[in-house]
């Protein structure tokens, strides 16, 4: 496993078939981090193969969010996995007598990784809920050193983050290497992810192409990407078109008809099944995949977790799914849009004030 490899997975029940087969397979260490770790079917197929693993005497952590993993959290499930001999953390609990501090709603664990003995890391969009096994999602299993760099991530979290809430990670991206992994915080001068998609978008010449499920972006983000339009670069922006998060995508089509006149390219990806995916390649030079989406949520109030990639090869793979799913998308027509319901550009108008914090 010293070599890089990777593999794409476009279907989350793919990739969990994959990350199942890895963990029976593990002979020293087991480590998950999960925003959503559902107590479900999918989410059962996992504990049972953890709770074999654990009593083959391999050591096995599993750190979730504690809002997104509620189901999981306090469950029988759970202290069935801990009386397993299983370590159990979970981020940021919403306790009765925090409810009045809002700010403890946000500062999710929203990163999505799986690493088996030090040598294999599975992330992406895919989270561990059967509800989103026919998903249209992007998850990467890779060995090499971009392990270590995750496997760093996760141990700086496992020991950090239940005694402070507010914390950045130690910078693991090194320039010049072919794959980094970018671990984002709220923190002002911890947001790896959103420098480096701002700075690779400003430095922009010829293409830019994002396929992210929720678009709300900071000014500084859009504004930048607006500006790399207008200069002829070719920004094209992949969203879903049946979303699970009714007020994301509302506040998503309140920004449309500034990009449109800017001159992005906008696509709604085929509505029979929802897209997740969050990846972006720029210039053919840059390519990233990850659990962060192009909205203000993920790049400044989240813990995110990015691999980025100058691999040719990488970058190619990324581009022609993102090309091959443009096929089964319909751009958004700036004559179509100003024509929906006046009820609905309300809506849009009234999501405004809330962008900071979707």
């Amino acid at each position: 496993m010293s070599g890089i490899f990777w593999k794409f997975y476009v279907r989350s029940a793919d990739a969990w078939e994959a990350m199942l087969a890895d963990c029976a397979a593990a002979r020293e260490c087991i480590d998950i981090e999960q925003y959503i770790f559902e107590d479900d079917a999918v989410g059962q197929k996992f504990f049972e193969v953890l709770k074999k693993k654990s009593g083959e005497g391999i050591k096995v952590r599993i750190f979730c969010d504690a809002v997104g993993s509620f189901s999981l959290l306090n469950s029988k499930s759970a202290k069935a996995l801990m009386a397993a001999g299983i370590a159990i953390k979970f981020f940021n609990p919403i306790q009765p007598w925090r409810v009045g501090n809002v700010f403890s709603w946000f500062l999710r664990d929203h990163r999505k990784l799986l690493l088996v003995d030090r040598a294999i890391v599975h992330t992406g969009g895919a989270a561990i809920d059967g509800r989103m096994a026919e998903w249209r999602d992007t998850n990467v299993r890779m060995t090499g050193p971009v392990v270590a760099e995750a496997q760093a991530s996760f141990d700086q979290m496992w020991i950090a983050a239940p005694r402070h809430k507010f914390f950045r990670f130690k910078p693991t991206f090194h320039a010049g290497e072919d794959f980094s992994f970018l671990a984002n915080s709220p923190r002002l001068h911890g947001r790896y992810i959103y420098h480096d998609l701002r700075r690779t978008i400003r430095k922009a010449r010829h293409s830019i192409y994002l396929t992210t499920p929720y678009f709300v972006p900071s000014i500084k983000i859009f504004a930048s990407l607006t500006k790399a339009a207008r200069r002829g670069v070719d920004v094209r922006i992949l969203l879903p078109g049946l979303s699970d998060v009714r007020i994301a995508n509302i506040a998503t089509g309140s920004t449309f008809v500034l990009a449109l006149n800017a001159g992005i390219k906008l696509y709604f990806y085929d509505d029979r099944t929802i897209l997740h995916a969050k990846t972006g390649v720029i210039d053919d030079v840059w390519g990233s995949i990850g659990s962060a989406n192009i909205d203000n949520l993920s790049l400044l109030l989240n813990y995110e977790g990015n691999i980025r990639s100058s691999d040719p090869d990488f970058i190619a793979e990324l581009k022609r799914q993102f090309l091959e799913d443009l096929a089964r998308a319909k751009e958004v027509k700036k004559e179509d849009w100003v024509r929906r319901p006046f009820s609905l550009k309300v809506l849009e108008v009234l999501t405004w004030p809330l962008h900071g914090i979707l």
